[in-house]
């Protein structure tokens, strides 16, 4: 996993090392730069699936292009796992769960409509667990975009230091694109 992760990075960072314009903060306007709003609903994998059924969101994220092709901003959002009704007693949960990232997130757009990738990095606070210490997570995707809309397939895991709660997921997720003015 952690090869995968590091092999995305490089091809994240290598993609965005292309000669093209780069944009100042200072050039933010409508045509590069908006706030995503969106849902996603994921399926929990790893330990936490034992425990939980289904997880739903809220993704907030604002974003600028930095060139034509990529994108960076900040990423945050709550998502609910939702207890299964025969689930175990886990860490003290009663009804499910909540996740709040707090991260930076990178977009690699080819064409100005297409397929994209991209990864989520922070930091995860989780709500309602005894050990509610959270971790850092990753959270990289693959989609579809347009000018308005963005389509994806994610994975998401938090990386806890004491592991009793593996948090991971697989899902999708649609964001819709609002521009600053």
């Amino acid at each position: 996993m952690k090869k995968l992760i590091l092999s995305l990075s490089l091809l994240l960072a290598g993609l965005a090392v292309q000669a093209q314009e780069v944009r100042e903060l200072d050039e933010i306007n409508e045509d590069n730069s908006w706030l995503k709003l969106g849902i996603n609903l994921g399926a929990p994998v790893g330990d936490v699936g034992n425990y939980s059924s289904f997880a739903l969101g809220l993704d907030v994220a604002a974003q600028f292009m930095r060139t034509d092709n990529f994108g960076l901003g900040i990423a945050t959002g709550y998502t609910k796992y939702f207890e299964k009704s025969d689930a175990p007693a886990f860490d003290g949960l009663n009804d499910g769960f909540g996740a709040i990232p707090l991260g930076l997130m990178f977009r690699y757009y080819p064409q100005p409509s297409g397929i994209f990738v991209g990864t989520d990095v922070g930091y995860t606070f989780l709500t309602d667990v005894n050990s509610a210490d959270g971790g850092a997570y990753i959270r990289p995707q693959v989609g579809y975009h347009n000018y308005n809309w963005n389509i994806f397939g994610y994975y998401n895991q938090v990386f806890r230091a004491d592991p009793a709660i593996d948090v991971q997921s697989i899902g999708v997720a649609v964001t819709y694109n609002i521009r600053f003015k």
